[in-house]
């Protein structure tokens, strides 16, 4: 066989030569943005004349700071595909760790959306090594900054060719992106992936979650979230049509309103923003979903009943995923096998609802406390660790922390799960999550997702909180429905037929607002820990 390097450029330059004219659409509050893959790539080979300009040259960090839009999807294949690496950051962390990922990076030019140039303000005298701001702008018009030098993203492009001569001499193993986890301690750990690594995923996640060139995706997960879960990846590979929301990802009309006008078939996202549409569709929306063919719910477990309302009520095909971001993301997939057809409902429900069957290309194991792989009987428990072509070796520039996570040449994944007979993996909790009892483990997702199934009930998280008798014992934090009431004797009640064990159903109950999230929008428990060793917890018995 050839000696031909898996370059993300091949994936570009295939969609604009032979899908010329398939659709990109930017969604913004005036009016829809639209161009074809040939005019993207025209605007991508000026992207990569402009940073060589600006003296970005292979191996160089690009920063993206950045919005789900078409200009982001240039910056996905016109950094890496020109020899650098693209940053994909996460506008959403603290100021302090904004900093530190800027300069761990060495950035040497940030590209950041005109909703977000505050974000920059606040930081930029503690950046080192950033030599040139750009403004990706729909409006055209520089907002008022203190950034300098700064450029917009238009004018920037403008004067250059329409065409480029990638570079077919780049290495597989060159770094095309970077994304850095959103840390619960310390600083966050960066994640570099490989052209190689990126394009191995994208051919595991086609073939795994049906991706076809006919589909029309919506790019529900922020494009800073371990490369938008390698859904922009999927699409170009494919020549796919591409729907990407901007601003009005949270705007559960427009996301709806996109699905239905659009015809959008595929999309993916975490629970909480799938529970935001649920909760818009009870209150009274409704629109055309006949055309979704495949909805994946992942970053934390998605609740059984809003799985089945979604699906039954309102003709949404979900499924759960399971990944990383040092993973890149996809491990696992809920999809059920062809020799499955005749299972009943509720056992589907029982498949959809796990994290999934291992895809292709990928090794695993579960082990117990002693490193033994434990038995395929969907009841014991043990840690998931991972290896394969698109898993990371290392934590960018950080050798103290990889040397654990990393160990034996398995991603120690810090998840412990089951896995059942037909090998469905069913994820238990975080090992840090895991509350113990008396000296018996307590899942918190598993009790969690029961809580949530109570009608009066919208959110809920379970931390361990310490027990004289007991050592430890589990506290339910629940977010009640707007206008409805609910006792800590209900939920009990409601609890008793349902748990594994009577010492399982929590003794005290905080009845609060909302439940803290992380920057990705998964339930924050050191949050929540933080909030009970405060006392700013009020808690019913």
């Amino acid at each position: 066989m050839m000696d031909y390097p898996l370059l993300l450029t091949t994936f570009m330059t295939r969609a604009a030569k032979f899908f010329p004219k398939k659709e990109i659409v930017s969604v913004y509050p005036e009016e829809n943005f639209r161009y074809t893959y040939a005019d993207y790539y025209r605007r991508t080979c000026q992207l990569a004349h402009a940073l060589k300009s600006l003296g970005v040259k292979k191996g160089d960090r690009v920063a993206s700071m950045a919005l789900n839009s078409h200009r982001h999807l240039e910056l996905y294949f016109g950094v890496p595909c020109m020899g650098a690496a693209l940053h994909t950051v996460n506008f959403r962390l603290p100021p302090h760790h904004l900093a530190y990922i800027l300069n761990h990076a060495e950035d040497q030019v940030v590209f950041v959306d005109e909703d977000l140039v505050f974000f920059l303000e606040m930081i930029k005298d503690q950046l080192k090594t950033v030599k040139h701001f750009v403004i990706l702008s729909q409006t055209g018009k520089m907002p008022q900054t203190s950034l300098s030098p700064v450029t917009l993203y238009d004018d920037l492009i403008a004067p250059f060719p329409e065409t480029f001569d990638w570079p077919m001499d780049l290495s597989e193993w060159d770094p095309a992106l970077i994304c850095y986890t959103s840390a619960t301690t310390g600083d966050p750990k960066g994640v570099v992936y490989s052209h190689r690594g990126i394009v191995m995923h994208t051919y595991a996640a086609c073939c795994t979650l049906g991706v076809l060139e006919g589909d029309c995706c919506l790019h529900v997960v922020p494009m800073f979230h371990a490369n938008a879960w390698g859904v922009p990846f999927a699409c170009m590979a494919l020549a796919c049509k591409q729907v990407l929301p901007g601003r009005e990802l949270l705007n559960m009309e427009k996301i709806c309103r996109m699905i239905a006008d659009e015809k959008v078939t595929f999309t993916a996202g975490v629970p909480t923003i799938w529970m935001m549409l649920y909760q818009y569709l009870e209150a009274g929306g409704w629109y055309d979903f006949s055309s979704l063919k495949g909805i994946f719910s992942g970053g934390s477990a998605c609740p059984r009943f809003l799985m089945e309302g979604l699906n039954e009520k309102y003709g949404f095909p979900i499924h759960q995923a399971y990944g990383m971001t040092e993973t890149t993301p996809l491990v696992l997939a809920a999809v059920p096998k062809s020799d499955m057809q005749g299972l009943s409902q509720q056992e589907m429900y029982d498949i959809k609802s796990s994290a999934g069957l291992l895809v292709p290309g990928l090794e695993m194991r579960i082990v117990d406390e002693r490193n033994r792989d434990v038995p395929m009987d969907g009841k014991s428990w043990g840690e998931i660790l991972l290896r394969g072509p698109w898993i990371a070796r290392e934590y960018y520039k950080d050798p103290e922390r990889s040397a654990p996570v990393f160990a034996d040449g398995w991603l120690h994944t810090g998840d412990v799960g089951t896995i059942d007979p037909e090998g469905y993996v069913r994820l238990v909790d975080r090992t840090k999550d895991l509350v113990k009892s008396g000296g018996e483990w307590i899942s918190s997702v598993d009790l969690e997702n029961l809580i949530m199934a109570h009608p009066k009930v919208i959110e809920a998280a379970i931390i361990g909180i310490p027990d004289e008798k007991w050592s430890e014992r589990p506290l339910g934090c629940i977010v009640v429905k707007p206008g409805e009431t609910l006792t800590t004797s209900e939920i009990r009640d409601f609890l008793k037929d349902q748990v594994k064990a009577d010492w399982w159903i929590p003794k005290q109950f905080a009845f609060i607002d909302a439940i803290p999230k992380t920057s990705v929008g998964k339930f924050s428990k050191r949050d929540l820990r933080q909030m009970y060793a405060e006392g700013k917890l009020t808690l019913t018995f």
